[in-house]
């Protein structure tokens, strides 16, 4: 199976506790195991109906516990009944639209699930494709995974579908933002009938799209709703600075050194933001990686572990990770780029204040990107409280421009023996060929010598080639004459 870090960390919330809904002892033990003793809103108002198998179509605010939402009543269900078609594996599979969400519903399952003896796994892309597969070959009762990947196995029968007797579809909405919904339709048509397996969906929003799917491939689901009133969590404190876009790194040292966060997130729109921020944040003293889609999956894998491990304060970030990470004790969200999408406003600062926890989101406005915050404020129905920097807030910026490093295939100066391609390619016997420009007369080429005939006159040059017969087309014959075609006949 896949070697990720288990997720350990506490669920502070003050519900109804885990112990009366007559949940399994195994599950109980891992559940107690990782801080979870008391449900969140979503939890308490999801277990009672999917406990009882009842089709369950989720809205909550992200950060509430949706992932445990689902796993545990899935847990407790595959606990009390045994298999319904013995040796067809997996029993539940869990959809979800990016590979960082994938592995953290991996490590929450294995979390929650140590004691139960099932068998988990999870696949997306990046990472090895072979020992994925293996991992299903071997068989897996819950598999976790990104539509792609999961597609991919399929269309080569590395795992059977036929078996699958609970479906979640986590993110839905995120899914359909990415363009999903095609992959995702071909996935569920080819699973059993919804009547024969137990489906839960759960998505920030509920928008016509992500209902239009559950009527269509769920069984009539209970549609759960929690603080729909609210966009954001009540503990969070929100702040906006507005100032210019030449200011913005000089006043982000100043808020990193007023607020001093114990671990920060800071959100850009573009890789090359990130890049460009990363680079001047460490160029500054601050401990800071940035992680973006140009980072391959191994290395962002052990980015986000070393921050979760608290090995690193600062990570810089695209909206790869706005979604589906759940990160213990990050206290501040830094926005250096005003979103375009309201939503992915929301999801940033959902990164903070986890679990009933208390957080500190800071937007930056500038004017680059300020005909957004409109939008968001709309969105969010009032408008953010606006804080003014002083002068000594801006901190000077003590590090060297910022050079892009060119890829590998578009700056490659060297060929597979090591040496460079300036030098010139070599022949059969060793020596290198030189520029033609930069031979000497003596090794210049020698220009081809006209033979002479027997009369000593030079040769009488070839016959000119006659012009070739141009060929009129079906169209130019039926033309009548008094027609003028294309070529001004």
């Amino acid at each position: 199976m896949q070697n990720y870090p288990l997720y350990k960390g506490p669920a502070p919330a003050r519900g109804r506790a885990f112990a009366d809904f007559g949940l399994p002892e195994s599950l109980l033990t891992g559940l107690h195991a990782n801080g979870y003793v008391f449900c969140t809103p979503i939890q308490e108002k999801t277990l009672p109906c999917a406990l009882e198998g009842m089709d369950v179509a989720g809205q909550a605010q992200t950060g509430t516990g949706k992932t445990a939402a689902f796993l545990i009543p899935i847990m407790t269900r595959m606990l009390s009944a045994p298999a319904r078609h013995p040796g067809v594996q997996p029993r539940a599979l869990i959809i979800s639209p990016t590979r960082e969400l994938t592995v953290q519903i991996y490590q929450d399952a294995m979390a929650i699930g140590q004691q139960t003896g099932f068998s988990m796994t999870a696949v997306f892309g990046g990472m090895d494709y072979h020992k994925q597969a293996q991992d299903l070959r071997a068989g897996a009762d819950i598999v976790v995974g990104t539509p792609g990947r999961l597609i991919d196995y399929l269309k080569q029968r590395i795992f059977s579908p036929k078996g699958v007797e609970f479906l979640v579809i986590d993110e839905a909405d995120r899914l359909f933002d990415m363009g999903f919904v095609a992959d995702l339709r071909w996935i569920l048509r080819r699973l059993p009938p919804y009547s024969q397996r137990q489906s839960m969906l759960f998505s920030a929003t509920l928008n016509y799209r992500v209902m239009e799917l559950t009527y269509e491939f769920m069984n009539l689901p209970k549609e759960i709703a929690v603080e729909k009133e609210t966009r954001t969590v009540a503990q969070v404190s929100e702040e906006l600075y507005h100032c210019s876009k030449q200011e913005k790194l000089l006043l982000l040292l100043g808020i990193l050194q007023k607020e001093n966060p114990s671990r920060v997130m800071i959100f850009a729109n573009t890789k090359f933001t990130v890049d460009w921020l990363a680079f001047k944040l460490k160029t500054n003293g601050l401990p800071a990686e940035g992680i973006s889609g140009d980072i391959n999956q191994k290395a962002r894998l052990n980015l986000l572990n070393r921050f979760k491990n608290n090995q690193l304060k600062i990570m810089v970030a695209t909206n790869v990770a706005a979604r589906g990470l759940h990160v213990e004790d990050v206290s501040h969200v830094i926005n250096f780029d005003l979103p375009a999408d309201p939503e992915d406003y929301v999801h940033r600062i959902g990164r903070t204040a986890r679990a009933g926890a208390s957080g500190k989101a800071i937007s930056l406005c500038c004017d680059e990107y300020a005909t957004h915050l409109p939008h968001i404020e709309s969105f969010l129905g009032r408008k953010l409280v606006v804080s003014w920097a002083e002068d000594e807030l801006f901190l000077p910026d003590r590090a060297p421009e910022y050079r892009r490093q060119r890829s590998f295939s578009a700056g490659r100066e060297k060929t597979k023996t090591g040496k460079k391609r300036a030098e010139g390619k070599k022949p059969a016997s060793g020596k290198a060929l030189a520029h033609p420009k930069e031979r000497t007369a003596g090794e210049q080429k020698p220009l081809p010598v006209i033979a002479e005939n027997a009369s000593g006159a030079s040769p009488e040059p070839p016959p000119a080639r006659r012009p070739r017969r141009r060929r009129k087309g079906k169209i130019g014959r039926e033309m009548p004459d008094n027609h003028k075609n294309f070529e001004g006949e």
